[in-house]
């Protein structure tokens, strides 16, 4: 291991058996000492802390934009993943269909029925089953003008082939993403969508309050600043009467200012991804969830990690060298159930022996860190021996 990431890691005192950075991920030092700095510039040096928060909204824009590989203009800042989808859904021109999956996350479905019960030019199609190339090409029709998908299943880590979507529908059709569950863990083709949004209190591990919003140039034609509000158009306190014109790029977007100790906090979470790099989280996220499988099939628990719930659920052999079937983690995402033990027993067994876990139907959903401490493998196995002795 060398020493960056050692460094990165030291950032980070999360307790060891702490499974559940896809519901939260619990915030690094610097980016605890960056929201007392704001706290305290805001109480003591108020006019000082509005000019700094400037700044951040800047560095943060920027800091982004080098993530995703875009350029600065394509790049805002919002309040959340799913202020990011309700802005793309109110934003696409035309009438026509966008195409989304039912048992998707809720973020990348509901913006859309919200906007077509209003607009009636705007439908609706829902897919049952993940959204792969060979799943929208049946769709692709005249009426076709969006697809809107998560990059990441929060359920099952399942990592939908944006590219492949995205080469299938092309130019003239609109990839909106949500990548909260997979920006700063997993490699993922972000050059595949056209308009993005990702939080920062997953992965990023900078808290509520402050998400990127990506809308690439080339589709900036087939949108329109849907939610943009004063914040989001030229000179709003100038003389001239309203309205103004939209700013260009994705600052069209912005309804109001963000809130700047969520945008401090956000642009410190990107500086440590972006200095270590995503393929080395990447690696030692998915090197955490494979001990924990591992783990947890030695005890006889079922495994899956990649798969989509409509898909069976159970993981394939990886060449034969895994234990007992386990596939190589497609992302830091992955799932248990122990035959004979109800899901909600096992849930609160395993929190109460320390591992804080989800509870997905009858799966046990793990999501780790690059940063999840080696003995957590441990602590589940024994959980799960304590479980499995007083099944039915």
């Amino acid at each position: 291991m060398n020493d960056q990431i050692e460094a990165y890691l030291r950032r980070f005192h999360e307790p060891a058996g702490y499974l559940d950075f896809a519901r939260f991920g619990p915030v690094s030092a610097d980016v605890r000492d960056v929201l007392a700095r704001a706290a305290h510039s805001s109480m003591l040096r108020p006019y000082e802390a509005l000019a700094e928060f400037e700044a951040e909204e800047a560095a943060a824009s920027r800091g982004a934009a080098e993530l995703l590989d875009a350029s600065p203009g394509e790049v805002t800042l919002l309040s959340s993943t799913s202020h990011g989808m309700f802005a793309a859904a109110h934003a696409l021109r035309g009438s026509g269909d966008v195409l989304v999956s039912r048992g998707d996350f809720p973020a990348v479905v509901y913006p859309w029925l919200r906007v077509a019960e209003r607009h009636a030019g705007l439908r609706v199609r829902m897919v049952d089953g993940p959204l792969t190339a060979d799943t929208v090409r049946p769709h692709l029709d005249d009426r076709l003008l969006a697809v809107s998908v998560c990059a990441v299943d929060a359920a099952t880590g399942f990592r939908t082939p944006l590219a492949e979507i995205k080469d299938l529908i092309g130019p003239r059709r609109v990839l909106v993403v949500d990548a909260v569950q997979a920006l700063g863990v997993v490699e993922f083709a972000v050059d595949a969508a056209d308009v993005l949004a990702s939080g920062g209190q997953k992965w990023l591990r900078s808290g509520w309050g402050a998400a990127l919003f990506l809308v690439r140039d080339r589709v900036a034609d087939l949108l329109r600043p849907g939610l943009g509000g004063w914040s989001g158009v030229q000179d709003p306190l100038g003389a001239s009467a309203h309205p103004h014109p939209a700013l260009p790029g994705a600052a069209a977007h912005k309804f109001t200012n963000p809130d700047g100790p969520a945008v401090t906090a956000l642009r410190t979470g990107l500086d440590l991804v972006r200095a270590v790099g995503v393929k080395q989280i990447a690696g030692l996220a998915a090197e955490s969830l494979g001990h924990l499988l591992d783990a947890a099939l030695a005890e006889g628990a079922e495994v899956a990690s990649g798969s989509h719930p409509r898909s069976g659920g159970h993981a394939r052999p990886r060449n034969g060298s895994a234990p007992r079937g386990r596939s190589a983690p497609a992302a830091a995402i992955g799932r248990l159930r122990l035959p004979g033990v109800d899901p909600a027993l096992l849930h609160r067994t395993l929190l109460d022996a320390g591992l804080v876990t989800t509870l997905r139907g009858d799966w046990i959903r793990l999501s780790p860190h690059a940063t999840t401490h080696p003995d957590t493998s441990a602590l589940l196995a024994s959980a799960l021996r304590a479980a499995g002795s007083r099944r039915s």
